[in-house]
């Protein structure tokens, strides 16, 4: 059954997913084109296996599809709009000033 996440849910699976930097590689390559997982693990230098992963915690967030092509399936973002929506949070980022970090940086391996 399909219900409607809120506001907070849709931002928390978004963080969620760009809190690893293989999911934003996924991301950011699946905005460029869609991909088969073979290709993608090939061209991020991961394993099979470790990609699976990855694209599964993508597929649960609601980011990306899978689209059934012959007897392979392919990966494309859900939806249009977060090509966009990720083009606008890397340039909202650059525009950090760089000696700037979260204050847990340290301890809690972010940023």
């Amino acid at each position: 059954m399909l219900t409607v996440a809120s506001d907070i849910e849709v931002l928390a699976r978004f963080g969620r997913a760009l809190a690893d930097p293989i999911r934003c590689r996924v991301l950011l390559a699946l905005r460029e084109a869609p991909a088969y997982p073979a290709d993608l693990a090939s061209a991020l230098g991961v394993s099979r296996t470790r990609l699976s992963n990855h694209l599964a915690c993508l597929r649960d967030c609601g980011l990306v599809v899978t689209v059934p092509d012959g007897r392979r399936t392919r990966y494309e973002l859900a939806d249009d709009r977060l090509g966009h929506a990720l083009d606008d949070l890397r340039t909202a980022v650059v525009a950090v000033e760089t000696d700037r970090n979260c204050p847990d940086a340290e301890t809690k391996d972010c940023c």
